[in-house]
């Protein structure tokens, strides 16, 4: 739904300038870390098989 506005009403409305986005914090960075392990060992044995599963993580902190 659109409200129509007035000339008198466009004038009365104010801005305000932010800062520059260098200035809001020191550093931003955002460290990512991903891991996917997964070990199967098959060893001195005849006629079997070996399986893996592994899960992920994905680790996100932002400072």
């Amino acid at each position: 739904m659109h409200e129509h506005l007035s000339i008198a009403e466009l004038e009365a409305t104010s801005v305000e300038l932010l800062p520059p986005r260098e200035t809001l914090a020191l550093f931003n960075f955002a460290n990512v870390t991903a891991v996917n392990l997964a070990i199967a060992v098959n060893a001195a044995s005849l006629g079997s098989s070996a399986w893996a599963s592994a899960n992920q993580l994905v680790a996100v902190s932002q400072a």
